[in-house]
């Protein structure tokens, strides 16, 4: 069948749609002969009956590749046409120019066999309503796929075959640019590489990449960014850029290529990070970097390190915490690090080492929860008497990376002071050649000039403000403290003024980790200290006591207070305790260090640590109450109470107002008419007759002996 016999009258009652595409925008301005023969077809359509305003040209997705109609906005709408029943024929030069993918392609033939619509290319005109011209197109279709994989195929295989070789031009970071003769070398521009230069060392100093980010903010130095013009322009450096630029191979001298892997979902081009041993191409010093390939492995290595927060072993970098060997500190039973906590105690801040990972995963009790106090006293110590014969080098070797961190950061401020001053002279003198009379050109570079030289002041005055903070950084204090590390390691060390980041540093050069083992029933843990190159030395400390333990009663106090208790009431043991200095438990808390003893406090000991009383020991020894001593002496209680006062009969007190009373010896005292034989004198003649027996008894052991 002819062309002209598909050609129904019901076709021409309806539009005819040509169809233009071109892969790539290169194409469209390139492939000229192309597009014409695209738009050439209009004369087919017209040829076969149809009049010029009945053919609707759709030329939107120029530059638009044919391997997908999602983001075709031309090809969507010649398909919704179609649908609609609004075309008669629809035209393209090939299959690939309507598309090149099958499940595209097929639907669009299965609309236009619905709407009876009929498909012109170059070599005919084609009805999807019939089987023969409906397999036709169909091979059509599978050809043009096979053909975008082939073209592809060749593309990918020769670049494949240069990367390799490592010849393949890739787009190079900031700090790298191609020389005339295509090698990859260090950008001319002095700044950009000092300030890269810069930045590696900054990172192998703090081993963190905030770390380094927020060295720059506090230096105030920017960081080079490069902008789609080529054109190099200095940022803030953020944390984003510092992990970029310290992933990036290529920064270390080394030519990789395939280190990202592009897949198509359903939600778009999705990008994974392959391996370095999946990269299609990586080849060591292949041309001039910042870092040694060495370094860039160890880069890799410190920032893996740090972002393991939650797996077993990590040494994560310094940090402003008091806790001098966070990240460094081992468990002693399950061998995972100790996370580094803090609390506040009654407004002190307390460090503990805790292994609490088991915990969190597993539900199971912690393995250890260590005071960080003494720890961290006891390694301090140890550390500063290693480091006490090589203070002065380390003296001098500090005040030298100081001194020499400044004067790189004033350097680099000095460059970006250059380059404002280059830019202000460049603006000067455009709007110097420029015609005075044409005031709309010279109004806009007389602004330009006006900025440049306002950036200019600016970074001038940054310089000198940055200038002077290094002065006073390095000010007399600064080196009376590096005069006094070359006499005295400890005071240093010990120095409040010396920030906790800087002393974990200090430590990181001299320790490898810390194995701690606590031991709660001897009340000690064990401190296993291994430094760089294998030596170790094992260190014990005393665990802090709890708050319950700081308020105990010394047992010496209980026991001496068992011993008073024989020969004195609660109040005067309270007194005798006093004047020797001993002071209760409660003194260790803040705010009563001086509370003293009372018999309140003395009573509750007896009656806290099950002592005997003093009312059950006089008993034991056969004293009497006024109630037995008055029946035994047959007369009236009142009558035993005045001769005990007055010491006719001995009493003995247990507390401040109750006694209880001697038994008499053989000869018990008996009543008398107090108006002739008073009291008083009564007990003077029987002290003085105990004094006499005494006397007596004193001098018959003196004869004996």
């Amino acid at each position: 069948m002819t062309d002209s016999a598909k050609v129904q009258a019901h076709h021409l009652e309806r539009d005819a749609y040509l169809y233009v595409r071109q892969s790539s925008m290169r194409q469209v301005v390139e492939n000229v002969e192309s597009t014409q023969r695209q738009y050439a077809l209009r004369s087919r359509a017209r040829a076969l009956g149809w009049p010029d305003e009945r053919i609707i040209v759709i030329d939107c997705d120029q530059g638009e590749s044919g391997a997908s109609a999602a983001w075709r906005e031309g090809f969507r709408r010649l398909v919704t046409d179609v649908g609609l029943g609004r075309a008669g024929m629809v035209m393209g030069l090939e299959v690939s120019r309507l598309a090149r993918n099958n499940a595209d392609w097929h639907r669009l033939l299965e609309i236009c066999a619905l709407a009876d619509t009929l498909i012109l290319d170059e070599d005919g005109v084609y009805d999807p309503a019939h089987f023969n011209d409906r397999l036709l197109l169909g091979l059509k279709g599978t050809m043009s796929e096979a053909e975008l994989h082939v073209l592809q195929a060749r593309l990918r295989g020769g670049i494949l075959n240069k990367a390799r070789r490592g010849e393949y031009r890739c787009p190079l970071p900031t700090g790298l640019v191609y020389d005339q003769a295509g090698m990859v070398v260090l950008d001319p521009d002095a700044q950009v590489r000092e300030t890269i230069a810069y930045f590696f060392e900054t990172f192998s100093r703090v081993g963190s990449a905030l770390q380094t980010v927020k060295a720059f903010r506090h230096e105030r130095l920017g960081f080079p960014s490069r902008l789609r013009n080529a054109q190099v322009i200095f940022r803030p450096l953020t944390a984003w850029a510092a992990l970029r630029t310290l992933k990036n191979p290529r920064y270390a001298g080394a030519y990789v290529y395939g280190q990202r892997r592009y897949r198509r979902t359903v939600e778009g081009r999705k990008v994974q990070r392959r391996p370095c041993s999946d990269w299609l191409a990586c080849i060591p010093n292949a041309h001039a970097g910042y870092i040694t390939w060495d370094q860039y492995q160890e880069n890799l290595r410190i920032l893996e390190s740090n972002g393991r927060g939650y797996e077993l072993a990590r040494a994560s970098p310094p940090r402003e915490g008091s806790a001098l060997l966070q990240g460094r500190a081992v468990c002693g039973r399950c061998g995972a690090h100790l996370r580094a906590r803090y609390r506040d105690q009654r407004g002190r801040l307390e460090s503990w080492y805790v292994c609490d990972r088991a915990s969190g995963s597993q539900g199971e009790p912690n393995c250890q929860s260590i005071a960080g106090g003494p720890i961290d006293e006891a390694v301090g110590a140890l550390v500063a008497a290693i480091m006490t014969p090589s203070a002065v080098a380390s003296a001098l070797e500090i005040r030298r990376e100081i001194e020499a961190r400044r004067e790189e950061a004033d350097r680099l401020r000095a460059r970006a002071v250059q380059r404002a001053q280059v830019d202000a002279d460049l603006a000067q003198r455009r709007f110097m050649m420029v015609d005075p009379d044409n005031r709309l050109v010279a109004d806009t570079l007389e602004a330009d000039w006006n900025e440049k030289l306002r950036i200019l002041a600016k970074a001038r005055e940054e310089r000198e403000h940055a200038r002077q903070q290094d002065r006073s950084i390095l000010d007399e204090a600064l080196h009376e403290r590096l005069e006094m590390l070359t006499t005295d390691f400890q005071r240093l060390w010990a120095d409040p003024a010396t920030p906790h980041r800087e002393r974990k540093r200090m430590l990181a050069h001299i320790v490898e980790d810390v194995t701690l083992l606590k031991f709660p029933a001897e009340g000690i843990t064990k401190v296993h200290v291994r430094f760089k190159g294998g030596r170790t030395e094992t260190l014990t400390t005393s665990n802090p006591r709890t708050s319950a333990q700081q308020i105990t009663t010394d047992p010496k106090i209980v026991a001496l207070v068992d011993q008073l208790l024989d020969r004195h009431i609660a109040s005067e043991i309270a007194d005798i305790l006093n004047a020797r200095g001993f002071r209760p438990g409660a003194s260790a808390r803040r705010g009563r260090e001086t509370k003293p003893f009372n018999a309140t406090l003395v009573r509750y000991i007896v009656r806290s640590y099950g002592l005997r009383s003093r009312y059950d020991r006089l008993r034991e020894r056969g004293m009497l109450t006024v109630k037995e001593m008055a029946k035994r002496l047959d007369m009236h209680e009142q009558t035993v109470i005045s001769w005990g006062k007055h010491g006719i009969i001995t009493r003995h007190a247990y507390n401040g107002h109750a006694w209880l009373y001697e038994l008499p010896g053989p000869n018990l005292p008996a009543k008398h008419c107090s108006r002739w034989n008073r009291l008083v004198d009564r007990a003077a003649a029987v002290r003085e007759s105990a004094h006499e027996s005494q006397i007596a008894r004193l001098g018959s052991e003196g004869g004996v002996v």
